[in-house]
């Protein structure tokens, strides 16, 4: 979970940083927009994490149900 989390914040870091670096801004004049940015893409990446978790599950829980309809045990599938 962390590794999303810190990955998808280092992505949006680096956005900001291209974003000022095309504008030929400052790139450390403002830090709050770096911190909002890494905030809003680290919620990105929990959310990212959150739904991989939820996927698994649906996933498992279908492939129950198929071996179910089938008469076998979910390894056979």
């Amino acid at each position: 979970m962390w590794s999303s989390i810190v990955g998808f914040s280092l992505f949006g870091l680096a956005a900001r940083m291209g974003q000022l670096g095309i504008q030929k801004r400052n790139l450390f004049d403002n830090i709050g927009g770096h911190a909002l940015a890494m905030g809003v893409f680290g919620y990105a990446g929990y959310w990212a994490h959150r739904w991989d978790v939820r996927a698994g599950e649906i996933l498992k829980e279908k492939r129950a149900q198929i071996a179910a309809r089938r008469g076998v045990t979910v390894e056979e599938l």
